[in-house]
């Protein structure tokens, strides 16, 4: 559920300390960096130097330099369900590879595009069922791409079809892999958003309903969207394969499960399947983190409070000169959580944070 109301003081009162002082009185830092202050003077020849120097182009990096600056935090809590059937993995360094081989790279031919650094991974998994499926993605779906990815490219192929192919077959062997090395039935699913982050590409997979967004600036970017059963063209791929989408407590494939794409779940096949949809975002300096979330935290928050929560909290931890104990990224995590508890979120809550500009020293540095 995407609402567009903002998050009130109510909320984070009844949230923790650091979630409460979200909004105090004193506003957020102002900045500005990039502007060019100019003064008078009576050198005509002082004014073409300053103006030829403006002229000359920085040396291009990728924006993620090494890639190794970033810090991150998550929660995973049972909530209000009897039952955890959530599971999160946090891989740094999955991968490590020069970012022109990633792909995607913002500075290509530059001395940073060359370095090899390393590429991390980060993924949300909301079981239903039972945990076996999402307990087997958090432990094996990383791993699956990480292979795919090392596999021959195909000649000619771009770098996106490249990460698409590598996402297509990583979620399909997984697929495969839960009814015969897992100890999940028929009946067991679960849904995959899995983001790879380099140092200039954020490439995010999405089978389900959980969801991953970027806050950018004052923007609150959707990197993926929900896999609903009413959804448009969703719901004509299930009728013209003979499937009905009931409204049980909500659209739901034969009034039973609530998205359209899962891990398992093939009892409800082909209604059911486990293919993702890939988005590419490029990386700026004006991202702020990355949020990945089951729908514990969307059921009760919009992207867009969600995102007004993470930037006021960041940004007033980073203009802090004291050092915590918990990164930034870690406290955002907590807030969130304790947030929808606050709003009754009656399912699991897991949540993923990585601060995309974090630069001191924390807990949790990649």
């Amino acid at each position: 559920m995407d609402r567009d109301d903002s998050v009130s003081e109510s909320d984070l009162a009844s949230a923790s300390s650091t979630a409460s002082s979200l909004f105090g009185s004193d506003g957020l830092a102002s900045s500005s960096s990039g502007n060019i202050s100019t003064t008078s003077s009576s050198s005509g020849e002082m004014l073409a130097a300053v103006a030829a120097e403006a002229l000359v182009a920085p040396a291009a990096k990728c924006v993620g330099r090494n890639n190794k600056g970033v810090t991150w935090g998550f929660t995973s809590v049972i909530g209000r369900r009897r039952e955890m059937e959530d599971a999160v993995a946090v891989v740094p360094g999955f991968l490590s590879r020069t970012c022109d081989h990633v792909g995607g790279c913002t500075a290509p031919g530059s001395r940073s595009s060359g370095e090899i650094s390393p590429v991390h991974f980060f993924g949300v998994y909301d079981g239903h069922g039972g945990s076996q499926v999402a307990k087997f993605c958090a432990e094996r779906m990383h791993k699956v791409i990480a292979e795919e990815w090392d596999k021959e490219a195909v000649d000619g192929a771009e770098w996106q079809q490249r990460w698409e192919a590598a996402f297509s077959g990583s979620f399909e062997r997984a697929d495969n892999e839960v009814l015969t090395e897992s100890e999940a039935t028929e009946m067991v699913g679960s849904t995959a958003v899995a983001v790879v982050l380099s140092g200039c590409q954020i490439i995010t997979s999405n089978c389900g309903d959980s969801r991953a967004v970027l806050c950018r600036g004052t923007d609150t970017i959707a990197l993926t969207v929900d896999q609903k059963p009413d959804r448009e063209d969703e719901l004509t791929r299930i009728e013209s394969q003979g499937g009905k989408v009931i409204n049980w407590n909500g659209a739901r494939v034969f009034g039973v499960l609530a998205m359209s794409r899962a891990i398992g779940d093939w009892y409800l096949r082909p209604w059911i399947v486990p293919v993702p949809e890939i988005t590419f975002t490029t990386r700026s300096d004006e991202d702020e983190c990355l949020i990945l979330a089951s729908d514990g935290i969307w059921d009760v928050m919009s992207n867009h409070e969600v995102g007004e929560v993470a930037r006021r909290l960041l940004r007033r931890r980073r203009r802090s000169m004291v050092e915590d104990e918990i990164s930034g990224a870690q406290a955002v995590a907590d807030s969130l959580t304790e947030i929808a508890l606050s709003r009754n979120s009656s399912d699991n809550i897991s949540v993923i944070v990585v601060d995309l500009k974090s630069k001191r020293k924390r807990q949790h540095r990649l």
